[in-house]
């Protein structure tokens, strides 16, 4: 963690030529260079069992390289070393093991560190783990003779007396004390069979990573079997890499093809007996997006889908027979979202669960004969998202915001009884608000933030809201903003006409005078996994946002329906089928209103930009309205629905057999031939995601209409186009550039 104080020191020098506490002008390389705006973070700090600490990994200052794992006493902010780094030098190399991510088994004697984490997927989750005892000192290696960052999602069995790991796409298990060798439970794994880990299109829509876990009493493991042969192989082309190129399989379902065929199936760890649970249906047809263990029951708990996902069924699986049972049926005329693993109540009797069953995300107490759903959070208002329950202290803490959609605030429920629902953030600290809880509910680290304020991390008294103290307090941030030359942001609500209203936000231009036009840049997601207008910090994108208007134009965003803003379940699923169509319409009436309501906005100077979901929020705009938006900046976009994974895009738009014409209005290179003004497309070629395929094909179309435009590939960058030195610079430069050439700024 660095230090605020040194950032506010740094902070409060003032550069020469500069007014007293006027701070520098905004800059590219400022905000994405090499020597950036400083930042303070939170890293670590897991917390403890008993809720009254937590652990983190801190810089050893006596070995390089090496790492410490101290603990801290919340209420007195006592500190402790746990394991120095000089506990974990390997005799054989003499260099420490650096502490990357860990377990403690249960009894606290042992600990378990991934280092040498290298890159899967999404994640730095292929890596080497070690195993520490802190009785004995001893420091030794899982895995046998695997290779180097050969092991994934490493875990201690509930008892401490083994641990489990996948490798090679099969699970292994080792017993934690002694020399024994690890032994296989799974032996199919190979490159198209995947035992234990999510196949790609799980991870990425389904959050599906590690895709096995232990049971309660650690005799038998329940895992996800992915069979991806018949998957469509998509190649993702390297050239980079030396004088050929390189191909890269990926076995990515695209809208309409053959999915992975998913088995769920129990190992016993004794005998290595594997049991499959029985489930009706084609497997390729049918998803299985959450698995766990049902509390202490011994059975297992599935939410199994159709392909459709407007139809989840709850079972409860007999791990010795494979047999199951109905718990009940979630249903949904659009579609359903999955449940992150249910807290399971009175032995198993209970568990949480959320529905959007009387048209708002709520919390219910479900039983697990499914006889019963029992709501906690009556009222019209969403639960964005559940943070903790507590059976000992009768309560749930959740995320949610009944009268502003843009902000989010800290709630309690209690679980039985008579319905109760209480706001616990307190009045008067407007803005985006997140915590941590610690178990017991006591403590939290608590970290609040606004558009026009960065965030501030404190450790909190949760029943008391005492901030005990700061933890990350972005001084240099706070002082950047504090003393730029821009006025507050303004939130509004756009009234489009026939019941429907939009959230927008607007930005204006330093130096803002109401007498002039202003060009104006819109920034756009308009998808179902995202909000663009919020009343929270948006880290280097906001800052790139407050540059453009310091230097002269309005930055603004709306909000149209179907994106996965608080409003509740009628809002969000409207765009059901026309995924594609009603966002961009409401776009433009948006624009339309703001243009006919400020005479400061200049008409003929109307931008947007947008990011994957939102770049193709933004060639929508460009082609459909082009009389409107004169110039455009995609990133990452969708082109053709088509060509997007089975998932996410047949969860909002059926299939692509009974919704052709629904997927051809949805796809911007229909509306290709429309294009006028000016277009910049941006794309990663090692875009894992949303293929380079979409750019290379739009091209197609707009050459074949003579239509110009502007492109720029990044060579093996993926979907957040970050990667290697000097590439988020090199990219905010190209955008600022183009915008500031065919968008000038300045008020006329």
């Amino acid at each position: 963690m660095r230090s605020a104080l040194m950032f506010a020191g740094l902070a409060a020098l003032v550069q020469p030529g500069l007014a007293a506490g006027q701070s520098a002008p905004l800059t590219v390389e400022r905000i994405f260079g090499s020597n950036p705006i400083p930042t303070d973070t939170v890293e670590g700090g897991e917390w403890t069992v008993d809720g009254k600490g937590f652990d983190a990994i801190e810089r050893s200052s006596a070995i390089a390289g090496g790492t410490d794992l101290v603990r801290y006493d919340v209420a007195r902010n006592g500190r402790t070393v746990l394991v120095a780094a000089r506990d974990l030098v390997v005799p054989a190399t003499g260099k420490p093991v650096e502490i990357q991510h860990y377990a403690w088994s249960a009894d606290g004697k042992r600990l378990l560190i991934l280092t040498n984490g290298q890159r899967f997927r999404r994640t730095r989750a292929l890596g080497d783990y070690w195993l520490f005892d802190l009785t004995t000192r001893k420091l030794r290696r899982i895995g046998g003779d695997a290779p180097a960052a050969s092991l994934l999602y490493a875990e201690f069995s509930p008892d401490g007396s083994r641990i489990a790991y996948v490798r090679g796409n099969n699970l292994y298990v080792e017993p934690t004390a002694g020399d024994a060798p690890p032994r296989q439970l799974t032996r199919d794994g190979n490159d198209l069979i995947v035992n234990g880990l999510g196949d790609w299109v799980y991870e990425e829509e389904f959050s599906l990573r590690k895709a096995w876990s232990w049971s309660p009493d650690s005799k038998t493991i329940a895992f996800w079997r992915f069979d991806t042969a018949g998957v469509g192989t998509f190649y993702l082309i390297t050239n980079t890499v030396g004088q050929y190129s390189r191909p890269i399989p990926l076995q990515y379902p695209k809208v309409g093809t053959t999915n992975s065929a998913v088995r769920v199936g129990t190992v016993d760890v004794a005998s290595g007996a594997t049991h499959w649970i029985t489930l009706a249906g084609d497997p390729r047809q049918n998803y299985v997006p959450q698995m766990s263990w049902a509390g202490s029951s011994g059975k297992v708990f599935l939410q199994y889908a159709n392909r459709l996902q407007n139809s989840y069924q709850l079972l409860l699986a007999d791990p010795a027979t494979g047999t199951t049972r109905p718990v009940f049926t979630e249903r949904d005329a659009a579609w359903v979202e999955a449940n992150d693993d249910p807290t399971w109540l009175d032995d198993g009797k209970r568990f949480t669960w959320l529905s959007e069953r009387d048209g708002w995300r709520h919390l219910y107490i479900a039983s697990a004969d499914g006889k019963t759903m029992d709501l906690r959070t009556p009222g019209k208002f969403d639960v964005v998202s559940l943070l903790r329950v507590d059976a000992a202290q009768n309560a749930a803490w959740f995320i949610a915001s009944p009268d502003n959609p843009t902000q989010r605030y800290l709630y309690r429920a209690t679980l039985t009884g008579a319905p109760h629902v209480e706001r616990v953030t307190p009045a008067g600290q407007a803005g985006t608000h997140s915590y941590d809880i610690a178990p017991g509910g006591h403590w939290a680290r608590h970290t609040v933030s606004a558009f026009d304020r960065p965030p501030v991390t404190e450790m909190i008294d949760l029943t008391t809201q005492a901030p005990v103290r700061v933890l990350a307090r972005n001084a240099a941030l706070a002082d950047e903003v504090a003393h730029e030359p821009l006025a507050p942001v303004e939130f509004t609500r756009l009234d489009l006409g026939k019941g429907v209203s939009v959230d927008a936000w607007l930005l204006k231009p330093a130096g803002f005078d109401p007498k002039k036009r202003y060009p104006v840049l819109f920034q756009v997601y308009g998808e179902p996994w995202g909000q663009t207008v919020a009343d929270v910090w948006g880290g280097n994108t906001a800052l790139w946002h407050r540059m453009l208007a310091e230097r002269g134009y309005i930055v603004a965003s709306i909000d149209p329906r179907g994106t996965n803003t608080p409003r509740g379940r009628d809002w969000r699923k409207s765009i059901y089928r026309r995924l594609g169509v009603i966002g961009p319409e409401d776009y433009a009436a948006g624009v339309r209103r703001l243009i006919a309501e400020r005479p400061y906005i200049d008409a003929t100077r109307i931008g947007i930009w947008g990011w994957s979901g939102g770049g193709s929020s933004t060639l929508h705009a460009m082609f459909r309205f082009p009389d409107l938006f004169r110039t455009g900046i995609a990133v990452a976009a969708v082109s053709d629905q088509t060509l997007y994974d089975t998932v996410y895009q047949e969860r909002y738009m059926g299939l692509p057999s009974d919704n052709e014409a629904g997927y051809k209005a949805g796809s911007p290179i229909t509306y290709a031939d429309g294009l006028k003004g000016n277009l910049l497309m941006i794309h990663g070629t090692g875009d894992d995601n949303v293929h380079y395929q979409n750019l290379e094909q739009l091209e197609d179309r707009l050459i074949a209409a003579n239509k110009p435009f502007t492109m720029m590939a990044y060579p093996d960058r993926t979907h957040g186009i970050y990667e290697k030195p000097g590439t988020s610079l090199h990219l905010y430069s190209l955008m600022t550039r183009y915008l500031e050439t065919n968008l000038p700024p300045g008020g006329r």
